[in-house]
């Protein structure tokens, strides 16, 4: 059987770990799994289903109607509800601020778990989200805790929004920023947290291929065969 490498990428909201991860990946020739834009997903379904995201029992019941699916093509990875592809109708704040409250729900991320860890079985793969390396993947044979201070985190995000034409103000990006750091980090279950063997990356004022830069050194001096 060949040989499966799993890499564990975790931190806060806005450090890039989306971006970062995918770029990687494909510098690898491994597979990026973006396990957030699977709990945007579930977010969003919710939305349009007039539930409130922040009710876990009203949440409970909706997710037996709830289809999701990874696809992969030369644009990386696609997210699909059902049969409607809504990679980017999930990147909006609503369905941002959605995704945090739907993913403090131990029954949501019960119902996301198994999904998530037959990729890995089957793929060397990079998995970014808040509890790949504490809950997820805590076998993963790496992994990174990449953070960068609120502000700079914000920055990026408002700069993010910018680029796909919805643009929000700085101040209440850096609001709702720091709102959902005390939400994951609080949360009663998968709260985020640096595992106790996961390497910390700070990126505040990096530019994006410094990161990246940094992020395949400590990937090759862990698997010198990739």
């Amino acid at each position: 059987m060949e040989k499966t490498y799993r890499i564990a990428i975790d931190g806060p909201s806005g450090a890039g770990k989306s971006t970062i991860s995918r770029q990687v990946a494909a510098e690898l020739g491994i597979l990026y799994v973006d396990t957030g834009a699977i709990y945007r997903a579930v977010g969003l379904f919710m939305l349009r289903a007039g539930v409130d995201p922040s009710v876990a029992e009203a949440v409970a019941p909706k997710l037996s109607s709830v289809s999701v699916r990874l696809a992969y093509d030369g644009r990386g990875q696609r997210i699909f509800l059902g049969d409607e592809d809504v990679s980017d109708l999930i990147r909006t704040p609503d369905a941002s601020r959605a995704a945090s409250q739907v993913s403090a729900h131990p029954v949501v991320r019960e119902f996301l778990l198994e999904m998530q860890r037959d990729i890995a079985r089957h793929s060397s793969c990079i998995m970014d989200g808040r509890d790949i390396g504490t809950v997820v993947l805590p076998d993963a044979e790496l992994k990174i805790f990449l953070t960068a201070d609120a502000e700079d985190r914000a920055r990026r995000r408002c700069l993010e929004l910018s680029e796909r034409g919805t643009p929000q103000a700085f101040d209440d990006v850096l609001r709702d920023m720091i709102e959902r750091d005390e939400r994951d980090k609080n949360r009663p279950v998968a709260p985020l947290r640096q595992a106790d063997d996961a390497v910390l990356l700070d990126t505040t004022g990096n530019e994006l291929e410094d990161s990246i830069a940094a992020v395949l050194k400590i990937v090759r001096e862990k698997f010198a065969e990739l």
